[in-house]
């Protein structure tokens, strides 16, 4: 043997682990047994492990299964851990690991073992100690409940939120604009601009109204459970005292499963939870579209409005801008749907007492959630907030929009209309004109009647 390595040792005998590796032997199999993707799990879950680890330590101590200088020293261990600048390094096991993410939990419960014994100043075992009343199969998905919670509460629902405020402001900033609606990507009735970006904030509060709804169940812990569901080898006020404990350490109202075998034996709650937020993400498309239509052109294009330009659109074609935000958005939209479908296939594999796909899950859900926050706050900032309308464009297809009879189907009706629309598209003149020629209404009537800021309102003319 060289310094570069040591010999650890677990039930299944010896091996090789780096020298300066705070993990030992079943982290190290893991690593030996899923060279897969070289993705290891999401920080933010490891953080959530972590903290699982200190509550669940002080909640041993609160309970006397633990003294309270071991305790001390576990969560001491989990400080000086989470701070470590090189975090992840400790964290090396790869997402496609064993379904129930034993291989993370030891991990962490092996690194924690290493800094806490040395803290302590005696062994803390990553067992015995470290995973004391606890199981990965009642951990893992607590620290997929855990992680998620924070990321929602600290995350995506501000940036959502930062997001409807733009849109908000920028409505009212844009309201007296009047542009051509457009249904089937056909010239409509006329709408303010305000009326379009309203509708947008909308549909995000919506979003976070089903995001809000969703966190008791998001918050609700499987963590006391144990190996099945049945609590075997946790103190029967475990779950209650770690919950309690947690909360107060996240400012996050934490409560044990109203049923740790459902918890355990199903991942129903993050598959409803992707599934908003594969909402969030076809909003996000809808109105990343939306800018790009408007952004068209600028010539050939629809060219209503003018996006920030950000950089440079193309390596051949000088002076070339693209809705560069707009696009990165709707890739975003596009991968959170694909990790949606992926975590509702993990979901089905929970079999009899224990879902077998929960790394997927974890890292599938706590990646759309980060990518949805991240993006909200660029289309925001970049994209809602500096957007200009062109205001020549937008007036000269308005003028010109035959669709505008419309307005005239209860004094003329439709057939007549339809007329006066079809011979305008025919001879590109403004639907005024045509209607003028058509009907006994004067000039005065028709410009009443055919205005397009009274047509936003609705109602008859």
């Amino acid at each position: 043997m060289t310094n570069k390595f040591r010999t650890e040792q677990d039930s299944m005998g010896e091996l090789n682990v780096a020298a300066n590796a705070l993990y030992a032997a079943q982290t190290q199999r893991a690593i030996n047994n899923f060279p897969v993707s070289g993705q290891s799990m999401p920080e933010k879950f490891i953080k959530a492990l972590l903290l699982i680890k200190s509550a669940a330590a002080q909640a041993n101590v609160n309970l006397e299964q633990i003294s309270a200088e071991m305790g001390k020293a576990i969560k001491e261990s989990v400080v000086k851990v989470s701070e470590d600048p090189n975090l992840m390094s400790h964290f090396p096991v790869d997402i496609y690991q064993t379904g129930s993410g034993t291989s993370t939990n030891m991990n962490v419960n092996e690194v924690l073992s290493t800094v806490a014994s040395e803290i302590y100043k005696a062994k803390v075992g990553a067992n015995d100690h470290i995973n004391y009343g606890q199981s990965s199969n009642d951990v893992i998905p607590t620290a997929i409940h855990v992680s998620a919670s924070i990321a929602l509460q600290q995350d995506l629902i501000p940036s959502l939120e930062h997001l409807s405020k733009s849109i908000r402001v920028k409505a009212e900033k844009v309201h007296h604009h009047i542009k051509t609606g457009r249904t089937h990507l056909m010239d409509a009735m006329p709408v303010r601009f305000s009326q379009s970006l309203y509708a947008w904030a909308d549909q995000i509060d919506q979003n976070i109204n089903r995001l809000k709804a969703i966190q008791p169940d998001i918050q609700s812990l499987a963590q006391g459970g144990t190996a099945v569901g049945t609590g075997i080898n946790a103190h029967p006020d475990f779950a209650n005292v770690f919950n309690k404990i947690l909360s107060d350490m996240t400012g996050i109202e934490f409560t044990p499963a109203k049923n740790f075998f459902t918890h355990i034996g199903s991942q129903d709650i993050a598959v409803a939870l992707s599934g908003q937020l594969k909402a969030v993400a076809v909003t996000i498309i809808k109105i990343s579209n939306d800018l790009r239509w408007m952004n068209s052109g600028p010539l050939a294009g629809l060219g209503e409005i003018e996006l920030e330009a950000l950089q440079p659109g193309s390596s051949i074609m000088p002076g070339k801008v693209n809705p560069v935000i707009p696009e990165a958005a709707a890739m975003v939209g596009a991968q959170v749907i694909g990790n949606d479908a992926a975590i509702t296939v993990a979901g089905q594999s929970g079999n009899f007492e224990l879902n077998v796909m929960l790394p997927l899950v974890a890292n599938n859900l706590l990646s759309s959630i980060e990518i949805l926050a991240n993006v909200s706050v660029l289309l925001a900032d970049k994209a809602i907030a500096t957007f200009v309308v062109k205001e020549e464009k937008i007036t000269d297809a308005l003028t010109r929009n035959p669709i505008l009879v419309t307005a005239l189907n209860p004094i003329i009706g439709y057939e007549l209309a339809a007329k006066i629309a079809k011979q305008a598209y025919s001879d590109g003149r403004p639907i005024i004109d045509v209607a003028e020629q058509y009907t006994d209404l004067s000039r005065g009537e028709l410009e009443l009647l055919l205005d397009p800021k009274k047509l936003t309102e609705g109602g008859l003319g």
